[in-house]
């Protein structure tokens, strides 16, 4: 039996819950405007009533309102935020009226929906190639990402992306379904999580409908399917993955697949699944480096509408480091910190804002000197000879490496890395990057010697 409920009831009584578990600032701030316009016994859509609103709730709020839920309901609910200006397929907002929907009382079977109305549904609006922020770090992963978007199901089929977490892997996901949809609105596009195809499939098993979800699955026509490291060790969903996989590579329809690592280091991942992850491409995120996180806030900031100072988007970014999420969670915390003490923003609120989440015992910072030294060292010069005018080979190249990890290591401007090498211009230390990344890509011997160089000049610093 189910019985209809109005789906402000549902969230009111969410909320209510809420106001307990949270200081009344917080409350009135980011969840008071919030309006549910999807609820039902699955998913649960929030509408935030600014861009701003919405990352905060995503950053911070997702979890606690899932519990919540559960509390409320004693079932478990995908939560996605989005901007009250978003809107979703008429198909989709018809089936969803924010007038009411159907809470299933104790048992329930699963939502049946026809797929057409669910296509693009699961995507995020704001991960869109336009807002993927290129760098040295995933310039690979993106090129092969639009390609796969230009010719789906031809192209590099599956594409396997991997790296660690907040480095935009779920964002290249994205905006290959946005442009396929883009371009052939037609098209069946489903992004979810191994996880929820997981649930799904348990769920299918217990209410005897296994074929309507191999229906579904195996009709789509583009499948963007995350962190499929959550499969690992689960026999039947591994079985039922392969068959699904199988019938899409057959069809040609296109298969992007994400995972925190390389298919063969994923344990007990059975050999069928990893073997068919490696036919298609398998590329890499790694963590972007300062000229990258400080392109990041700039465009975060340009969307926002937001006048942040140079330095203090720089002083953000040469102290977070490790992925775009923490990133863009910095940036949201000097706003809200700014806005909250009614200041402008500088240096010093940035890092009184940031102060709990930089370590204060940070390791001391690679300086241009300690690199002059190493690098001076391991090709038997003195660092005058890294500082002076003499260009033969066996002088200019060595100061060419040096130049590369004072770009790599150290947060220095190219002013003032030119200014430590006997004041040359900008352009030269440019110039040196560019030539030793490109060298590396060639030549293993430099790739080791620059590794073992930068180990040694952080060795220095412990």
């Amino acid at each position: 039996m189910k019985v209809a409920v109005p789906i402000e009831e549902l969230w009111q009584q969410v909320l209510d819950q809420m106001k307990a578990k949270i200081s009344k600032p917080s409350f009135d701030t980011w969840l008071y405007a919030s309006k549910a316009v999807v609820f039902n016994d699955s998913q649960l859509v929030v509408s935030a009533p600014t861009q701003f609103a919405q990352e905060w709730l995503e950053n911070r709020y997702v979890k606690l309102i899932q519990s919540t839920v559960y509390d409320c309901f004693h079932y478990h609910v995908e939560v996605t935020i989005t901007m009250e200006k978003e809107t979703m397929p008429p198909q989709a907002a018809a089936e969803h009226s924010p007038l009411q929907t159907s809470l299933p009382s104790p048992a329930s079977e699963p939502l049946s929906v026809d797929h057409d109305q669910l296509s693009g549904m699961t995507l995020n609006r704001k991960y869109t190639f336009d807002t993927f922020v290129v760098g040295a770090g995933n310039r690979f992963a993106h090129a092969a990402a639009v390609a796969v978007a230009e010719s789906p199901g031809k192209a590099y089929n599956p594409l396997f992306l991997y790296g660690g977490v907040g480095l935009g892997k779920t964002h290249l996901m994205h905006a290959i379904g946005h442009y396929v949809l883009e371009h052939k609105p037609n098209a069946k596009v489903l992004y979810l999580t191994s996880e929820k195809f997981t649930n799904e499939f348990i769920q299918a098993i217990m209410t005897n409908r296994g074929q309507a979800f191999r229906n579904k699955y195996r009709s789509i026509d583009v499948l963007l399917i995350d962190d499929i490291q959550f499969i690992a060790g689960k026999e039947q969903t591994q079985e039922e993955f392969f068959h699904t996989f199988n019938t899409l590579q057959e069809a040609s329809k296109a298969i992007i697949i994400s995972s925190d690592r390389k298919p063969k280091e994923i344990p007990t991942l059975e050999d069928r699944l990893r073997s068919r992850f490696e036919w298609g491409l398998i590329t890499d995120i790694q963590p972007p480096d300062l000229e990258t996180r400080i392109a990041i806030l700039r465009k975060k900031s340009k969307a926002e509408k937001l006048d942040i100072p140079d330095e203090v988007m720089a002083y953000i970014a040469s102290h977070i480091r490790t992925n775009v999420r923490e990133l863009e969670g910095a940036l949201i915390r000097v706003v809200a910190y700014s806005s909250l003490i009614n200041q402008d923003y500088s240096v010093q609120y940035a890092a009184e804002a940031l102060k709990n989440i930089i370590p204060s015992d940070s390791p001391r910072a690679v300086t241009i000197p300690v690199i002059q030294r190493c690098v001076a060292q391991s090709y038997g010069l003195q660092t005058d000879d890294l500082q002076g005018r003499k260009r033969t080979k066996a002088i200019a190249f060595p100061r060419q490496v040096a130049m590369y990890l004072a770009r790599e290591l150290t947060d220095h401007s190219l002013p003032q890395i030119g200014e430590a090498f006997g004041g040359r211009d900008h352009t030269t230390i440019i110039h040196a990057h560019k030539k030793i990344i490109k060298n590396m890509k060639q030549d293993q011997e430099l790739a080791g010697l620059v590794a073992s160089l930068t180990e040694k000049i952080n060795a220095e610093l412990a």
